[in-house]
């Protein structure tokens, strides 16, 4: 264990007896010996000590070494009993309130970073094991991570405090003692979930190279990284900050708590544009947290209310998010519920009808028949549904009941004769009948059986190529969803996924645009195997270069900056003289940036993700995402 700890000191504090091979450390509560220490009652009686007297003691330029190697430890070991059983938990409560508290210690040496440090491990620990959150709760942590979410440091301690804040709010048994603050504690997430993004750009991301706050730049690179990696681990961490506000927000609306602050029009909204950016592939963020309102019936009775919300989630249902069956999840909800459903009946079912035909969606099977059967049970308001519901039942009733009886031989003479008809719907094509040719691939796609899947794929992905090219944008993301459903496995023909991208361009959808793209990308590049190398076709990377900076994590808040300066600079900027009013973080931040020169690099760990979690389309997407933003040049050529 010490031989590992000492790896991770990287950046050594000179003067350190433990540093020296020819010295012997006398310091009887020296962390780095008791961790050497073979005798186990010693080792305990030294790590015990070595707690109590860590936030009295005056060795600052140690304080940070240990953190450092008790963060790594709690990251790699987070269900070894041994550091909670020590009193790890009250030490690092008290040294979190010791750094609000005490702004000349917080500023001394190296110690701004044990904050930081303090509440991660608190987090790591109770990440996995119950009775190490009922432990960190009776050593009294959640007073001080308030202070941390309250923003008394900066957002980089935010981050690590909500997310131990998540932990303890995740378990029945300690989410009792986050409920006494419950008010607070999820404005708190509220805010910050709405903000936090904006915040990290103007502090952070929009500030020049040598303005940055030192100790920002060496949690988020540990030392090693250039300005690029800088600017990456900042979007990375403003991600996982609205991630887990919002994952602590789910802890009280899973159980219907605080759905009154929740469920305001303004927050639901905003929901609809957190989806964690293409650099944060593991959480469903904002739709996460609409699902789980949607089980509730005020959840549902405000959602429900929203059209921008609805429509956010028809949006989903038919793109090839990672999190495609979450937006059909929450439709589905909405239209069984008798209160909510005739308010989302006009809204919903189109978006729903287009995926009747899908059959397995990653581990969810049989997903077109479940929307089938929620769909014929509703009774239509409006003549414009009533004729899309009739179409569902004409497909999967009426036309399954005639084909049941169809022979062998008469399914073979039915193939031909759509073969023929789909022949000339082509040749009308090729001539630039467009509409002549959309109305026989219609023709085909009433004679085809369901059962033939792929000859149906075809034909309405031939469909959507017609509607792109008379301008009809949502017939064609219409059509090509139906054949993206029919493909196998769901939502992976290229053709389909490249025509519905035009369509989503053709409507200014950059995301939904954005991901078809890649994802037709990804398997372009796959099926093209040794042969294609990194040749990337003009086409599809020009479109993603015109969506990459429109669903940039920062988009919003760079064009809200901008506005800002603009407004300024038409004004005559701010008036210097006026007195600003007085405000204890900015404070802070001013004096932490003062001290600048004090702070040296910390060890090279690799912080961790928001959940691990291996595979996923977004992480693919995210790796060609860097692929073309290089290579696009070179494929345009």
């Amino acid at each position: 264990m010490k031989s590992q700890m000492n790896k991770e000191r990287v950046t050594p504090i000179p003067n350190t007896p433990c540093n020296a091979s020819d010295h012997i450390c006398i310091d009887p509560g020296c962390f780095f010996c008791s961790m050497g220490e073979a005798d186990a009652s010693l080792r305990r009686a030294g790590i015990t000590t070595c707690f109590k007297e860590l936030f009295q003691g005056e060795n600052h330029e140690q304080h940070v070494l240990v953190l450092s190697g008790l963060w790594h430890i709690a990251m790699t070991q987070p269900s070894d009993p041994e550091f909670p059983s020590f009193g790890i938990f009250k030490c690092m409560a008290s040294l979190i309130h010791k750094g609000i508290n005490d702004s000349h210690w917080l500023l001394t040496n190296q110690n701004i970073y044990i904050p930081y440090y303090a509440a991660h491990i608190i987090g790591s620990y109770t990440m996995n094991k119950e009775e190490f959150a009922q432990l960190a709760v009776q050593s009294g942590v959640i007073p001080p991570l308030l202070d941390l979410l309250r923003g008394k440091i900066s957002w980089v301690e935010q981050r690590v405090a909500v997310r131990a804040l998540g932990h303890l709010a995740s378990y029945k048994s300690t989410f009792e003692s986050v409920v006494l603050h419950e008010q607070e504690v999820v404005k708190l997430a509220l805010n910050l979930a709405s903000t936090c993004l904006e915040v990290v750009y103007v502090d952070f991301v929009a500030v020049k190279e040598n303005k940055r706050l030192e100790y920002h730049r060496n949690l988020l690179t540990r030392g090693v990284g250039d300005l690029e990696m800088e600017n990456r681990k900042a979007e990375e961490w403003a991600s996982q900050l609205q991630c887990w506000s919002l994952y602590l927000l789910n802890c009280f609306a899973c159980k219907d708590r605080a759905l009154d602050l929740i469920c305001k029009k303004g927050f639901l909204k905003d929901l609809c544009d957190m989806w964690g950016g293409m650099i944060n592939h593991t959480s469903p963020a904002g739709v996460g947290l609409i699902r789980i309102l949607c089980y509730s019936k005020e959840g549902r009775k405000n959602i429900a209310q929203l059209p921008k919300v609805v429509n956010a989630l028809g949006n989903l249902s038919r793109s090839s998010d990672d999190w495609q069956y979450i937006g059909i999840d929450c439709l589905l909800l909405l239209l069984k519920d008798p209160d909510t459903r005739y308010k989302v009946l006009d809204v919903a079912v189109p978006y729903l009808t287009d995926l009747i035909e899908l059959k397995n969606l990653g581990d969810k099977s049989n997903v077109g028949e479940t929307i089938t059967k929620v769909l014929l049970n509703l009774k239509p308001n409006r003549q414009k549904v009533g004729a899309v519901l009739q179409e569902v039942m004409d497909l999967k009733v009426d036309r399954r009941d005639q084909e049941k009886v169809l022979s062998e031989e008469n399914l073979e003479e039915t193939k031909a004769l759509v073969s023929l008809i789909k022949q000339q719907a082509n040749h009308k094509f090729r001539l630039g009948k467009i509409e002549e040719a959309l109305v026989k691939y219609s023709e085909a796609l009433g004679v085809c059986p369901l059962r033939f899947r792929k000859e149906r794929m075809v034909i309405y992905s031939n469909k959507a190529q017609c509607h792109i090219l008379l301008k009809d944008a949502d017939s064609a993301i219409s059509d090509s969803t139906r054949a993206l459903c029919l493909s196998s496995p769901a939502n992976s023909h290229m053709k389909s996924l490249w025509r519905r991208s035009q369509a989503y361009d053709m409507k200014g959808m950059a995301k939904e645009c954005l991901m078809d793209c890649i994802m037709f990308m990804n398997s372009s590049i796959k099926s093209g195997g040794e042969t294609m190398g990194v040749k990337i076709p003009y086409h599809p990377a020009r479109l993603i270069c015109k969506h990459m900076d429109a669903t940039w994590l920062f988009a919003t808040a760079r064009s809200r900056l901008e506005k800002t300066m603009q407004e300024l600079n038409q004004v005559g900027g701010h008036d210097q003289n006026q007195k600003q009013p007085c405000d204890h973080n900015k404070t802070m931040m001013t004096m932490i940036e003062n001290t600048n020169s004090h702070m040296h690099g910390l060890s090279t760990i690799i912080e961790e993700p928001f959940h691990a979690k291996e595979g996923g389309g977004r992480r693919k997407m995210e790796r060609a995402r860097r692929r073309f933003k290089k290579g696009a040049a070179a494929g345009a050529t």
